[in-house]
């Protein structure tokens, strides 16, 4: 830990031009007496950007700079814990326009058992999914705690914060602070009546945020969707909403032959009726090629300040049409740096 903080400080106050000396002193000292140190809010506050920055399957880095910091750490009741959580989504949804947030709680206490803050449900009835897929398994854990299965394919799934090792609380998110966009086509009319929606924020949950040693197992985190996330993956993969049919049928396409190209077609309509839906909404949303756009300006920025980009390939290029980007025609680096955000644990156990 001690190796980690110095390697955190000393870039800290590099690029903050700080005095580090006294602090390193001060940070030793700590871990040396009690095995760990405290972050200030001003190094929390650096590293949970800086964690974005380095993101290597995030294509929207450009605006790591943006991020706003509530520092929750001194919060240690499951109700304020909520609150808080609440208030971050009032917060980053912004009535549509987007901020990105990120929320820290103390770490080794509390943990969120949900992968998003806003998700929805997913139930098994007679062999058929109804809902979302990838919430199966979380929706019957859920379940096991109070959460009734229904049988709408847009429930929103209560969230549930555990402290320490006291038992986890549930707790259902207030309507009026979810914000959900339905789907529509200004030019295929028949695309509404299918009845697709999504949720305005992606807020990741099940991240920790990892700064100089110390991982901070609740840091749910948000900035803003690009559409190909909803409109080529959540509502058309075949193991999520797999909405892809019913859209060419809705567009008028023949859904049989491979060589038609249907599901390309139907691709790009339901992608460009997720952008057009948020825009209507006003919400915010970025589309494929300005993102890949908005990388390539964060590289050159980077390159200016003297900093490697590095990046997972696979994630950034985007899921429809990535070879009209820059990103598909380079490689990256994928060297993982600190601070960041990290894969972790489930804080429960699934039975299979």
């Amino acid at each position: 830990m001690l190796e980690k903080a110095r390697a955190f400080i000393k870039q800290f106050g590099k690029e903050m031009k700080k005095p580090i000396e006294q602090r390193l002193k001060e940070i030793e000292e700590e871990i040396v007496s009690t095995g760990t140190y405290t972050h200030t809010e001003e190094e929390l506050v650096y590293g949970a950007k800086v964690a974005w920055r380095n993101s290597n399957k995030c294509i929207g880095r450009l605006f790591w700079n943006s991020l706003h910091v509530f520092d929750h750490r001194h919060l240690e009741d499951e109700e304020e814990i909520f609150e808080a959580l609440v208030e971050h989504i009032r917060y980053a949804t912004n009535g549509g326009k987007i901020r990105p947030t990120i929320s820290i709680f103390a770490p080794g206490r509390v943990r969120i058992w949900n992968d998003q803050l806003i998700r929805y449900a997913g139930y098994e009835k007679d062999g058929q999914v109804i809902g979302d897929t990838v919430s199966l398994d979380v929706t019957k854990k859920f379940h096991e705690l109070g959460f009734p299965m229904g049988d709408q394919p847009y429930d929103i799934l209560p969230l549930v914060i555990q402290v320490d090792d006291r038992p986890p609380k549930m707790f259902s998110i207030p309507k009026d602070a979810i914000l959900e966009v339905p789907i529509t086509h200004s030019q295929y009319p028949k695309v509404e009546q299918i009845g697709m929606r999504w949720y305005a924020v992606p807020i990741i949950s099940n991240m920790g945020y990892e700064v100089g040693g110390i991982t901070y197992e609740a840091a749910p985190f948000n900035g803003w969707y690009m559409g190909t996330e909803i409109g080529a993956r959540n509502l058309a993969d075949e193991n999520r909403y797999n909405f892809l049919p019913q859209v060419a049928e809705a567009i008028g396409i023949e859904a049989k032959r491979a060589h038609t190209l249907w599901k390309d077609r139907a691709l790009v309509e339901l992608n460009y009726a997720v952008l057009e839906s948020y825009k209507q909404a006003g919400v915010s949303i970025v589309d494929h090629h300005t993102a890949a756009q908005q990388f390539q300006l964060f590289e050159q920025q980077e390159e200016k300040e003297g900093r490697d980009v590095t990046g997972n390939w696979t994630w950034l290029i985007p899921p429809l049409s990535p070879a009209t980007t820059h990103i598909f025609h380079r490689p990256y680096n994928n060297t993982k740096k600190s601070p960041n955000y990290i894969y972790q644990q489930k804080p429960f156990h699934l039975e299979k």
